[in-house]
């Protein structure tokens, strides 16, 4: 069955359903896992500079035999690119990586800059860089324009930064990219992305790591009542809320599991969205002070939008 899509605040459709490639680097495994993929009915790849695979995904979306029209790829802009002077060669090396012509989606990956010589992701709050949101903004609107890039959007954005951004965009953001699974649900963000039109990717949407979404009680016992695994029940509870999702797997059976959906009832859907616990795979904050606004804006606020 193909892979129903979601229209974007321009109209571009994306598939609801994409395969997620962050620490997914194994080499050749990946490829594989791509090419695997795509065969099964994936349309949308999630990659992203710093994940430092994509020269692995560009290689199979080469030998791959589904016209280009047809994928949907995803990639971000790296803090250390923020500088508007260095967003246009940020992407054509993403687009050299991929071996592709076009994005059908630009993020920028992180409210926040780091300095440009700082190329990994383990850095101290010294390297952080003071840019504006706007300027790194306003250059991905100018890739638009010259058409290296269909749609652009951002990720790991609170609420609170969104609202001070929009007004000032000539592009709306198509997409907020953030971690939503039933224990870090994010109501309140989502609920305000989708009545600005902008839609909403979850990350980790099985929890992940250390989390223990996949052992919930209530979930596993909403699988057993469809005959599923409590993984297609997060991300089913996910695509009923209008989330689109990118798990994560090389396993070629749960590959083909997260294409399938549980019918959940109303209930079911409420009854995850009540789920108390709450844990975060990501936090900047628990290594850097200084980014607690990121995730934790009743403390801190965004100091440069």
């Amino acid at each position: 069955m193909p892979v129903k899509s979601i229209k974007l605040n321009n109209g571009v459709l994306m598939p609801e359903i994409g395969l997620g490639t962050w620490r997914a680097d194994e080499t050749g495994v990946l490829a594989e896992t791509v090419k695997k993929a795509i065969a099964m009915g994936y349309r949308h790849i999630d990659c992203a500079k710093i994940y430092n695979n994509q020269r692995e995904i560009g290689k199979a979306l080469r030998q791959v035999d589904v016209p280009r029209n047809e994928l949907f790829i995803v990639s971000k802009i790296f803090q250390n690119k923020h500088r508007p002077e260095l967003v246009p060669g940020a992407v054509d090396d993403i687009l050299e990586e991929l071996e592709l012509e076009q994005l059908d989606l630009l993020l920028m990956h992180w409210p926040y800059a780091i300095k440009p010589e700082q190329e990994s992701a383990d850095f101290t709050a010294d390297e952080l860089e003071d840019v504006p949101i706007m300027d790194t903004w306003h250059a991905m609107e100018k890739l638009v324009d010259q058409g290296k890039v269909r749609s652009i959007g951002v990720s790991n954005f609170n609420q609170q930064v969104l609202e001070k951004m929009v007004p000032q965009c000539r592009i709306i953001p198509a997409m907020n990219q953030i971690e939503v699974h039933p224990y870090n649900p994010e109501h309140e963000l989502v609920k305000y992305c989708q009545s600005q039109n902008i839609a909403v990717t979850a990350f980790c949407p099985l929890g992940g790591g250390k989390i223990s979404v996949m052992n919930d009680n209530l979930i596993k016992r909403i699988a057993d009542a469809h005959s599923c695994t409590p993984a297609q029940v997060a991300l089913s509870w996910l695509l009923a809320r209008g989330i689109i999702v990118i798990p994560k797997s090389n396993n070629e059976v749960r590959l083909k599991q997260n294409l399938r959906t549980a019918a959940l009832t109303f209930d079911e859907i409420r009854m995850i969205s009540a789920i108390k616990s709450r844990e975060r795979k990501v936090d900047p904050s628990r290594d850097i002070e200084e980014l607690t606004w990121v995730f934790h804006p009743d403390k801190a606020q965004c100091p440069l939008i």
